[in-house]
């Protein structure tokens, strides 16, 4: 029988300490463990994600398994925000599988089912455990971040008539397009600056031209500046993650699990209007203890009004413009990522690795195309090499 909620008076709203961590883990395992046992990547991904979201070290390979009646009486005093992080994490483990055994898919709903939770990622699961891809794709639309999408949701994006669709382009909108060309009169040090250079040093188009990408995923884009994440693949995954922890809405996480089907197991073969798949990435060597700071930074970022937390895509960026990256940075609590991260290649835009060859050619020829000088604004390729720390070998793919 499910486990209810707690009252406002029983819930325990203080951080595990290392036994309840080690029942997270225990859980979170058991539910989603193959037949043929853990996956190396999934061993790497939640070792590295338990330990930077909650500082206790575990080896999940030695952890007794549990079951869900179990384990959702040990969190009887846990509220459902609680608990739904717990099933989203399970989800994840499962994403990261494929084939995504059967077994699996139902054992984390038999999990989250104990937990009293519902998430619509569950259901994204058990498409793909069956192998209707086409209608997981479109329950990520009708359970997901964009479920509610209305068009007055439309108003941060600055686009001339309300948008129907989330992921809908806008390709002939000639104020929107000036409006973020203006952004490179802006001041050194702006966010909005970095923006300009960010897109001049990739090729990327202005949204409001064609071959832009959709307003709402140009959203991201800021998130690369302000978190400091590169432009690669492999970087998608560090924003998202990001981005998908930082909103207390449950249904932000499906953003995350759309960049896992397309950029690891490519379940899905095209994502947020733009995307396309490109799997293995979080495979490669460093990227599950990038994903897993990502997620620890999103955690402890925080809305500018105060709010506990923040939705980096609902953000108005362009009336934050002006603003210095720094105090932007101070004011949504973005933390420093961790050693481990950096050691294991996490770059920013600037840095070398933070842009992909793709990018960099793009612009190149784009300049010449357009007669002027190219700037890359210091951004430079990866330089191949074998001794180079946290090298991933991530191919030269513009996803955008």
């Amino acid at each position: 029988m499910p486990v209810p909620l707690p009252s406002d008076r029983d819930v325990n709203l203080r951080p595990p300490d290392s036994p309840e961590v080690e029942l997270i883990a225990r859980g979170i395992i058991s539910a989603i463990t193959p037949p043929g046992g853990l996956t190396d990547l999934q061993q790497m991904l939640f070792d590295a994600t338990i330990e930077a979201m909650t500082g206790v070290a575990v080896h999940s390979a030695e952890l007794v398994p549990i079951s869900p009646g179990a384990y959702a009486e040990g969190l009887a005093r846990r509220d459902a925000a609680f608990r739904s992080r717990l099933v989203q994490s399970m989800i994840m483990g499962a994403l990261v599988l494929r084939p995504l055994p059967p077994e699996v898919a139902q054992r984390v709903e038999e999990f989250a089912r104990e937990m009293s939770v519902d998430d619509g990622m569950l259901t994204v699961a058990r498409r793909f455990a069956a192998g209707s891809l086409g209608l997981a794709a479109f329950d990520f639309e009708r359970n997901g971040y964009t479920a509610d999408w209305a068009p007055e949701r439309a108003a941060s994006l600055h686009t001339s008539g309300a948008l129907q669709s989330a992921w809908q382009e806008c390709v002939d909108e000639p104020a929107l397009a000036a409006r973020w060309q203006a952004l490179g009169d802006l001041p050194d040090g702006t966010i909005g600056r970095a923006i300009f250079e960010f897109y001049e040093a990739r090729g990327f188009v202005f949204p409001g031209l064609p071959g832009s990408a959709p307003p709402l995923l140009a959203q991201h884009d800021w998130v690369h500046v302000l978190a400091d994440y590169g432009s690669r693949v492999e970087s998608e995954l560090e924003v998202f993650a990001f981005i998908s922890r930082a909103n207390d809405d449950p249904r932000a996480f499906s953003l995350f699990a759309m960049v896992l089907s397309l950029f690891e197991t490519g379940y899905l073969r095209a994502g947020a209007g733009l995307f396309e798949a490109f799997p293995g990435q979080l495979s490669q060597d460093g990227v599950a203890q990038r994903v897993a700071d990502a997620l620890r930074r999103g955690a402890l970022s925080h809305g500018r009004d105060g709010a506990p937390d923040v939705d980096f895509l609902a953000v108005d960026w362009l009336a934050l413009a002006d603003r210095p990256v720094d105090e932007l940075r101070a004011e949504f609590g973005i933390v420093a990522k961790s050693g481990k991260a950096l050691a294991a290649g996490s770059v920013g835009p600037w840095e070398p690795g933070g842009i992909s060859e793709y990018q960099y050619e793009t612009a190149q020829a784009r300049a010449v195309a357009e007669g002027r000088e190219y700037d890359a604004h210091g951004a430079t390729p990866f330089v191949e090499s074998s001794d180079t720390a946290g090298e991933t070998g991530a191919p030269d793919h513009e996803p955008e």
